[in-house]
């Protein structure tokens, strides 16, 4: 018996209408093509599934089964049309996110808060992205979205730019470098570096100064969180490079100094690595909206 979804449709249409006429309309078939539809059915089950001389036309033993499959069936067919539809129109979909910085999870999490109140629908996912390869996840499309500072020219791969941002050193307001006006790459020659645990190509203290300078700081701390950097830091323990948006609160606290790097400062900039093919999705659109609106709040404190 080859059973389609148009024939439980009809079953229902016609329990649900108590006739032919009724359910044709509700159908937009003529009445006698739905007799028809029901002949043939009928032919394939070798039972009666209407009991017709009845009047409202109510569905036989056989029929009532047909009418809880129809029942059980067509609104899960009906919530997945929903869903392709819904990600037709960019209204839901998948949001997983890579990312190569780790203070960045401090700036995203207010993005993310804001970002699914309009877009609940969307999962949305985090991942350290220093944890594995994250660009070639993002092309295996493992990930949708990768938060980076250094692009690469990948095919399919669109390197849309978030904002700049300015890496500066913290110290104690005791601490003796804290009486310069800025800090070169020499100067921490003798200090202890606090940073997170990343590798060191990644942090932009040593791509951007150190490393091009050839200097090595006495030792390297390294630290998971923020604030316990910053504890440290304050107990002059060492010293440290962070964005300018994780030291925002900071500038105004006494225990600390945040100053320059070298006397023009380094700047640096954010990238969202995505999918070509994702960048007409409006919820990847409001998504990179967000975190260029979020960063300029941040730095504006």
């Amino acid at each position: 018996m080859n059973i389609e979804f148009r024939h439980l449709r009809t079953i229902k249409a016609i329990h649900d209408a108590g006739g032919l006429a009724k359910a044709a309309d509700q159908l937009h078939i003529t009445q006698s093509a739905l007799s028809h539809q029901i002949k043939g059915l009928e032919d394939q089950a070798g039972v009666e599934l209407f009991v017709r001389r009845s009047k409202p036309m109510r569905l036989s033993a056989a029929g009532l089964r047909l009418l809880r499959l129809a029942e059980q069936v067509l609104p899960k067919v009906e919530a997945l049309q929903d869903e392709f539809a819904a990600l037709r129109d960019g209204k839901t979909g998948r949001m997983h996110i890579a990312i190569e910085c780790h203070a960045c999870f401090e700036w995203l999490f207010p993005v993310l808060e804001e970002f699914r109140k309009d877009w609940g629908d969307v999962d949305v996912d985090i991942r350290p992205g220093l944890a594995f390869d994250a660009l070639p996840a993002l092309e295996k499309e493992e990930v949708d979205l990768v938060v980076s500072s250094d692009p690469e020219d990948l095919p399919g791969v669109e390197w849309v730019e978030l904002f700049d941002y300015a890496p500066v050193f913290v110290a104690a307001a005791a601490h003796p470098l804290a009486a310069k006006p800025y800090i070169d790459a020499t100067d921490f020659r003798g200090e202890t570096l606090i940073t997170y645990p990343v590798d060191r190509a990644r942090l932009d203290i040593f791509s951007q100064l150190l490393t091009p300078a050839k200097v090595e700081p006495a030792a390297i701390r390294q630290v998971e969180l923020t604030a316990v950097i910053l504890l440290l830091v304050a107990s002059n323990r060492g010293v440290a490079v962070l964005p300018d948006w994780v030291v925002r609160e900071v500038k105004y606290n006494s225990d600390y100094v945040t100053r320059p790097l070298t006397e023009t400062g380094l700047t640096r900039r954010l990238y969202a690595a995505v999918r070509r093919d994702d960048l007409e999705k409006p919820y990847v659109q409001r998504l990179v909206a967000l975190a260029r609106t979020e960063a300029r709040k941040l730095q504006s404190m």
